[in-house]
């Protein structure tokens, strides 16, 4: 065989197989890539005891609406800007949101003061909603990276709404 058919013959059996194998194991992993931050549209994130949530915050609008520790509801208009928003884009892919499962614990009807958090990131394709219960008995990793990023988001918004205070 020449050394040109022996090129070929390589290329036919190696070079093209791996080419067909990546795109092949690659395809799923680049569709359901994680979210880009220039694509994202607005973030709701609500929290409270069991069904009640009466706090919330609604990146779209900008409107903020939490129980003090007086139970009186407070309303203000809090703006995230860009930095925040790339901050916790960013956490969300260290921590590893996107590959969270919707639910994370369960309703209980036992108990009366279970907390529950609701995050949803709305990007112009995708869209990510996850509910956290406080009673989750699962994997302690899972839960301790949701709360990660419930604490992220909450303070985010705080620091937020230091900023538009002053």
């Amino acid at each position: 065989m020449s050394n040109k058919g022996k090129k070929i013959f390589l290329a036919l059996t190696i070079i093209v197989p791996m080419i067909i194998y990546c795109y092949i194991y690659y395809k799923p992993i680049i569709q359901n890539a994680p979210f880009r931050k220039n694509d994202f549209v607005s973030m709701t994130y609500k929290w409270g005891i069991k069904d009640t949530l009466e706090n919330q915050y609604n990146s779209a609008d900008s409107s903020y609406q939490y129980v003090n520790s007086r139970d009186s509801i407070i309303q203000k208009k809090v703006g995230l800007k860009s930095d925040d928003i790339l901050y916790m884009h960013a956490k969300a892919n260290e921590i590893g949101l996107w590959n969270f499962p919707d639910t994370i614990g369960r309703k209980s009807a036992k108990s009366v003061a279970v907390p529950r958090y609701d995050m949803f990131f709305k990007y112009k394709e995708k869209s990510k909603h996850v509910v956290i219960y406080g009673d989750f008995d699962g994997n302690p990793k899972l839960l301790d990276a949701a709360m990660q990023m419930r604490k992220v988001i909450e303070e985010t918004i705080n620091q937020a709404e230091k900023r538009s205070g002053k």
